[in-house]
């Protein structure tokens, strides 16, 4: 009867994900079959952990992340959990070897989402890499399938890939960030006098992050490939949008790809990738 509460906690993870995210739903759904189910369960913790932080309003939020936190430790060491989310996070933790040290830091950044941080450069990194690059390496243990080896040569560009889309959240969420949840990021920056330079120069980071990461992109197992490039050419779209409207329309609104787009993207990125044009 274990197993098919493990195969019911993979489904949690799997719906999850589908109802959060239609982008990232598009990229695993491009991964050998093999591996989807583990990127899910990553995908279902990572988001759970985010809507206590960004979501729960009018909740003790500091008390429900605190309990998930405890949660996520007991079934790492329980080997089970009866929240069906983390049962199946535990069971790719081990099965992939992912380091503690990972989920320290993932959950050490939305610790920082219940503060108010005056985020200073070092802090930026620190938020960055807790929040998003280290996303970045769980997934990398899936796809690289216990090759130490490859997982050390693609480690710095699973990063910056990682890293990349975070700071495009950034910017696309902008107006929630600071109108709603009363955060910003961006260091050394005036939110309240946002500018197209400061805008320009945040985008500049972001091209870099991007160019590093498509080399490795580009090294990954045929097994992964495809779906990582699907969700890189999403992210790109999405930067290429948002360059093309003003700092004030950022600050007004989400800037988004619509789901008919989502799917020419798709299309494109695949017959890119069979014709080995990445």
């Amino acid at each position: 009867m274990k197993l098919l509460f493990d195969s019911l906690s993979h489904d949690c993870s799997r719906l999850t994900t589908k109802a959060y995210s239609t982008s990232f739903s598009l990229g695993i759904y491009f991964l050998n079959k093999r591996l989807r189910s583990a990127i899910y369960s990553i995908y279902g913790f990572v988001r759970f952990a985010d809507e206590i932080v960004d979501s729960f309003h009018g909740y003790d939020k500091q008390f429900l992340l605190s309990k998930f936190k405890e949660d996520t430790y007991e079934a790492l060491e329980r080997k089970i959990s009866l929240n069906p989310i983390l049962n199946s996070f535990q069971q790719v933790v081990h099965q992939y070897d992912i380091e503690k040290d990972l989920i320290d830091k993932f959950l050490h950044s939305m610790e920082m989402d219940l503060q108010k941080v005056e985020y200073t450069p070092e802090k930026y990194e620190e938020y960055i890499l807790g929040s998003a690059e280290v996303v970045g390496l769980m997934c990398l243990h899936v796809f690289t399938e216990g090759d130490k080896n490859s997982y050390a040569t693609l480690k710095p560009y699973a990063m910056k890939l990682g890293a990349a889309f975070q700071k495009i959240n950034f910017l696309r969420d902008l107006n929630m960030d600071v109108n709603q949840l009363g955060r910003t990021y961006f260091p050394n920056v005036d939110i309240t006098k946002f500018t197209a330079a400061e805008k320009e120069m945040i985008e500049c980071e972001i091209e870099k992050d991007f160019e590093d990461a498509l080399v490795g992109i580009k090294m990954l197992p045929a097994s992964s490939q495809a779906g990582v490039y699907l969700a890189y050419v999403y992210y790109q779209s999405l930067l290429k949008k948002i360059k093309k409207v003003s700092a004030q329309r950022v600050m007004r609104e989400r800037i988004r790809i619509s789901n008919g787009h989502k799917v020419g993207l798709m299309l494109n990125s695949l017959l890119r990738y069979h014709m080995s044009m990445l």
